[in-house]
């Protein structure tokens, strides 16, 4: 089973020609509302994948609440531990230009005040993978990182938005996910090499945890035990990248919990990530297991085993 601890929120999201200068207003082509967060990404996307998906995590007593949570809830992610706190439901302000990048600001709302109390020890044991991101508190995250480590469960830290990470957390972390933006801002405090493959190297040897370093239409770099493998992202007509990393962080977790090896776990998630990109939105672009395997298929085929350096 998944568990996934983190940010509920919803995604207030304009589409725009080009992203606004400092000071400058300009007009947007279109707008909705849409249930997101990392925490809730991921969660959805590992249901999709096909994984048993339980979320923890925190809503305001809102009318946002019920766009927040109706994904989940209809793809029947257990969301008995998401309590109702007196902060507002999160929202993410979303601009996406016409290339499909996003520029987003955060706003926390209750997201903050999450409690690892809520997920009970009876849920964290050797079957378990725990999914964890940094929307919400740091010591939150590093609480219940730990509690699982010391109970067995299998720990994911996907270490965004960027932020520099204690050693007590990375030393609890089995597998840690990155993009390249967050891998350079890691790597500048823990005085390590910021290039994607030295960094995800110098993590694995200084930690001990599987690296996985995501470079958009690049694919992404991954250390583990195996050593160096390069995965090439499938080719894809791009409309919104946003998701695309929640896409690659649930169906990778999925693909893991099931029991898949390293290199299929890495494809599928990476395959899960480009096709989040073919659909505008976050969680209705999340895809489903029989087309992430369709995809896993090319991207296996151009592996590469860089030498370590």
């Amino acid at each position: 089973m998944i568990v996934v601890f983190g940010s509920i929120n919803v995604d207030l999201v304009t589409r725009v020609a080009r992203f606004p200068e400092p000071g400058e207003t300009i007009s947007g082509t279109s707008f909705v509302t849409l249930p997101g967060g990392k925490g809730a990404n991921q969660a959805l996307a590992a249901c999709r994948a096909g994984a048993s998906v339980a979320m923890a995590g925190a809503v305001g007593a809102d009318a946002f609440a019920t766009t927040a949570l109706s994904e989940l809830i209809a793809a029947g992610v257990n969301v008995r531990w998401v309590r109702h706190a007196a902060e507002p439901t999160g929202v993410a302000l979303i601009h996406v230009d016409a290339a499909g990048q996003n520029a987003i600001t955060i706003v926390a709302g209750a997201n903050a005040s999450v409690d690892p109390a809520d997920i009970p020890d009876a849920a964290l044991g050797s079957d378990t993978t725990l999914v964890l991101q940094l929307e919400v508190p740091m010591d939150a995250v590093l609480a219940i990182a730990s509690r699982a480590k010391a109970r067995g469960v299998r720990v994911i830290l996907n270490a965004a938005p960027a932020h520099s990470l204690p050693d007590a957390l990375l030393t609890n972390v089995d597998v840690l996910i990155v993009n390249a933006l967050e891998a350079a801002a890691i790597a500048s405090a823990l005085a390590m090499p910021s290039a994607p493959a030295d960094f995800a190297a110098a993590v694995r040897r200084r930690y001990g945890c599987a690296v996985v370093v995501t470079l958009g239409a690049s694919g992404a770099i991954a250390a583990s035990d195996d050593g160096l493998l390069s995965l090439a992202a499938p080719s894809v007509l791009v409309v919104d990248t946003t998701g695309a990393g929640d896409a690659l962080v649930g169906a990778l977790a999925a693909a893991l919990d099931r029991g898949a090896d390293w290199t299929q776990a890495l494809a599928e998630g990476v395959a899960a990530g480009s096709l989040a990109c073919t659909t505008a939105g976050a969680q209705n672009a999340l895809p489903d297991l029989a087309a992430i395997r369709r995809s896993a298929t090319s991207v296996l085929a151009g592996v590469r085993r860089p030498p370590l350096r």
